[in-house]
This record gives C-alpha cells, structure tokens and sequence, in this order.
C-alpha cells in the first residue's frame, strides 16, 4: 500500500473517532463552539475520505481515455474539500448567530477543555504526519487534508481557551463568539486551499524555482546540443508535465539524438519521479560559419559509458 492512501487512511480513522467525541461532548455541555468543532471534524473527516479516493485514483496509470494519468483528480478532491468547509462554516455561523439572540448557557466546563485539548493534540500529531508524506509523495490531495486538520489544531485550542474563559468570568456569551471566530478561520484556510487546488486545473506552468531546476538540468547537457527553447510545462495533481525543443548539430544521427533525449528524460524524473517528459528534436539551421558550426557539438557518450 502506498504511504499517501496509509496516511489518508489514518486521517480516516482519527477523524471519525474525533467527530463522535465532540458532537457527544458538545450536546451535553450545550456549547454550539464545542458542536461547531465537531461539524469542522466532520468536515475533516469527509475531506480524509476524499483524499483516500483520490490518491488510490490518481495513482493509476494512464489508460485510453486519460492518456495523461489520472493526476487532475487530487486537484478536484482539494476543490470539493474546500467547498465543504465553506459550507460548514457558514453553518457555524448561523448557528452562533441564532445563540447570541437567545439564551445561552454552557455547562461541564472541565469536560469541554479536556475534550479539545485532546483532539487539538491528536489532529497536531496526525496532521504533522500528513505534511510529510504529502512532501514525500507531491500530494495536493493529502496536503489539503492536513491543511483542514492544522487547522482544526488552532480551532481547538481556541475554543479550548474560550471555555476556560468562561469557567474564570462567567460570560457565557463568549461560546457563540468564539464559534465565529472558528468560522472565520476555517473560510481563511479554505480559501487559500481553494486557490492552491485549482490553479492546477488551469494548467499553470511549474513554479520558478521548479522551471529554473528544470532548465539547470538540461543545462547539464549543453556540450551535447546548440540550445534548447519552448520550455512549458504545468501540474496535475502530483504529476508534473514538460516538453522542450531541442536543436542539436544537424550531423548527429537519430540515433545518436535519440539517446541524448533519453538521458535528459531520465535525468528530470530522477528529480521529480512522477514526471512526463516530451522533447522535440529540431536541427540548427544557422549559417556554417557560427561558432557552433566551427566548433560542433561534442557526440554523446556510447551508451552505459560512464564518462
């Protein structure tokens, strides 16, 4: 099994044991903050399973009807992620509004602090996990999970302090006012995610520093062709897409050229392991006398040389 669906997997897992946990503690205590983080953990716990579905899929091979894999999908599971959170903070917000215009009573104090302090140390730990191996494996998908679940780390601590809060002063008002508050954090984050998840789907080029390694790369091999140009390249999910013009010396042999084409492919994906690569050979078509003419490009290495 792959690490993205084993840690997906846990996020589901934790998740599902979190929300329960909350919405009992928030019934009975008759906190709509503490219920309002139980909705966000069911948030979470939609956006885990969601992540689950996309790294399985994305991780499929090309097939006929998607030529290109299976990568776009972890950018829609990032997008439909976002969009619930949206929606649950919304919720939130009626539902705090609705408090703070009637009555508004909060009771078992001690068991509310305990039950977030738990959950926010829990969502850290699991959440720290998901980082890693979303930076291991370049997954957006698992990325906007943990996202939602650092996220649920500083709600919990807030809402944590807010009933300490009241525990000291008495003002209970403050439980619908820390719940907006939460509200108004989550649509900060899932904002953002919106944004991360769906410049990808508009096909935006890699960033700088990823096109800059790009050219470095090809750069590595610039005794062996005149210049390289048309540099694109975008993002599907974690699957990066290149493709280059390269003019090489037009005494090379196909064969010669083919192999030197080979060598740069490999060379990219042995940099970023999910990486399609398309590079277009063009002859030099400048005058004789340039001094790359004067001077041709040096042929590659015999193959398995190791010079």
């Amino acid at each position: 099994m792959r690490p993205a669906v084993r840690a997906a997997g846990l996020s589901v897992v934790s998740n599902t044991g979190l929300v329960a946990v909350k919405l009992v503690t928030g019934l009975v205590m008759g906190s709509v903050s503490v219920i309002s983080e139980a909705i966000h953990s069911a948030l979470d716990l939609v956006a885990a399973l969601i992540a689950l579905f996309s790294v399985r899929e994305a991780a499929r091979p090309p097939d006929e009807t998607h030529a290109f894999g299976h990568g776009k999908i972890e950018n829609v599971a990032a997008l439909v992620e976002a969009l619930l959170v949206f929606a649950a903070a919304g919720w939130i917000v009626l539902e705090a509004v609705r408090k703070l215009l009637g009555a508004v009573r909060v009771e078992a104090l001690g068991l509310g602090v305990a039950v977030m302090a738990g959950s926010a140390l829990v969502n850290y730990l699991v959440s720290e996990h998901l980082y890693r191996v979303a930076r291991e494996t370049d997954s957006v998908a698992l990325k906007g999970d943990a996202v939602h679940l650092r996220t649920d780390v500083y709600t919990s601590v807030g809402v944590a302090a807010g009933l300490a809060a009241i525990h000291f002063t008495g003002l209970t008002v403050l439980d619908p006012l820390i719940a907006i508050v939460v509200a108004l954090l989550i649509v900060r984050v899932a904002w953002r995610l919106t944004r991360e998840a769906f410049r990808p789907l508009l096909d935006v080029r890699l960033s700088d520093d990823e096109e800059a390694r790009v050219r470095e790369i090809v750069g590595s091999f610039a005794k062996e062709f005149v210049e390289f140009h048309k540099l694109r390249t975008r993002r599907a999910g974690p699957e990066r897409h290149i493709d280059l013009h390269l003019v090489v010396h037009p005494d090379h042999a196909v064969s010669e050229v083919h192999e030197l084409a080979d060598r740069i492919e490999t060379a990219l994906r042995e940099w970023w392991e999910r990486t399609s690569v398309l590079i277009h050979i063009e002859p030099c078509r400048r005058a004789p006398d340039c001094d790359r003419c004067r001077n041709p490009c040096e042929p590659p290495p015999p193959t398995g040389s190791t010079s």
